[in-house]
């Protein structure tokens, strides 16, 4: 057969110039090529309309697409993405769909098309989700559960080292203090959970790891802090040692702080502290977030109808139960016997209720401490206990 060891492109283009000499029909040649006349004529169409290029295989996309993106709507999703680059296709579309309801903007998948098309798609591997523990509460409404930590500490362009101290409402993920302190102490933690308190009211709960100042390595894991948070009516909810995931939510914030605000970081924790600033300004009111229906977490927050006292208010127990007072040594009296149950409680009065023969449960404010067994003068766990409850609930 004379195509033999011939490109495709050279047996199309030989066909076309035999069929133009005409010396030959159709017929005869598609017989002697082995097409089909319906092959045949196509070629000779192709050849007719667009020339030799078409046969030579080139591109069939048409010159207009009647359905593809509009310039002007690419610019705009362009020129969102470089204000915000860590946004991705679908926070993009959520702002633009919030702030130009009007105009028809592309679906997510479409966008992030269009995005790694320009040039600006990072490719990144996915972390398997981890599922939080069955413990912890989860939020159905604003101040039912916040959540505080310390972001890793890191120095500045001063050599300082800075501490970012966070804090966010669970169920809205609206951003309460993030704050850059000079180090992990007590009175800097409490004044910026104070100043939180007087702003957006009491919490019912607030979630931390077992770390300073938060928890301690006393009895039931009792700090300064937390003695004071149960005087206000707020209970502590603490994560499994060694498992951040239990804190998920507020974990992944930090990566995305530290994304925005720290890489690098700044000259000063001053100027540190005006870059934390404008992204919760940011965070809060802008950005879309998935957890919250892809709204800004400001749009799902309110604050608590629990004011911050001025004065801390007594514990007050049932009275039925038997109260004493802690001693400076962290000792109370039971029955002509010392029991040591911590030095953080110092000063202050907890109830011991009796839940067996012999055997009484000893609370501080809402949170049981211990089981004492007045017989071998021993403290145990309070686990086989209900949960604590939040004050309302």
């Amino acid at each position: 057969m004379p195509w033999q060891g011939v490109s495709p492109v050279d047996l199309r283009l030989r066909f076309v110039t035999e069929y133009l000499s005409d010396l030959y029909s159709v017929t005869e040649l598609a017989a002697s090529y082995g097409i089909s006349r319906k092959t045949a004529y196509y070629w000779i169409r192709q050849y007719e309309r667009e020339g030799p290029g078409r046969l030579a295989g080139a591109s069939r996309r048409p010159h207009r697409l009647p359905r593809a993106t509009a310039r002007e709507i690419v610019d705009r999703l362009v020129a969102v993405r470089r204000q915000h680059p860590w946004w991705g296709a679908g926070k993009i579309r959520d702002y633009l769909c919030r702030i130009a309801p009007d105009t028809t903007w592309p679906c997510r998948d479409t966008i992030h098309t269009l995005l790694r098309r320009e040039g600006l798609v990072r490719q990144k591997r996915r972390r398997r989700a981890i599922a939080p523990a069955h413990h912890l509460t989860r939020p159905t409404a604003p101040n039912q559960v916040w959540t505080a930590d310390f972001k890793g500490q890191f120095a500045t362009g001063d050599g300082v080292l800075c501490y970012p101290f966070t804090l966010r409402d669970g169920y809205s993920r609206f951003v309460l203090r993030c704050q850059a302190l000079p180090a992990i102490r007590l009175p800097d933690t409490q004044a910026q959970l104070a100043r939180a308190f007087a702003e957006f009211g009491l919490p019912e709960r607030i979630r931390t790891d077992n770390g300073p100042p938060f928890g301690g390595s006393g009895l039931a894991g009792l700090s300064r802090l937390a003695v004071w948070l149960l005087r206000l009516q707020i209970l502590p909810e603490r994560t499994r040692p060694g498992c951040p995931g239990d804190n998920g939510s507020h974990e992944q914030f930090h990566a995305v702080l530290k994304r925005h605000t720290a890489l690098p970081p700044a000259a000063s924790r001053a100027a540190q502290q005006r870059r934390f600033a404008a992204f919760v300004e940011e965070y809060n009111h802008v950005r879309p977030h998935d957890a919250v229906g892809h709204a800004p977490p400001a749009t799902r927050y309110q604050p608590s109808p629990r004011p911050f006292p001025r004065r801390l208010p007594d514990v007050e127990y049932p009275a039925d139960a038997e109260v004493r007072r802690v001693s400076d040594r962290g000792r109370i009296r039971w029955r002509g016997r010392q029991v040591f149950l911590s030095e953080v409680l110092a000063g202050e009065d907890v109830a011991l209720t009796a839940v067996d023969d012999g055997v009484w449960l000893v609370r501080f404010a809402a949170l049981p401490l211990a089981r004492f067994n007045e017989r071998t003068g021993r403290l145990e766990s309070p686990d086989r206990t209900p949960p604590p409850q939040a004050p309302g609930s």
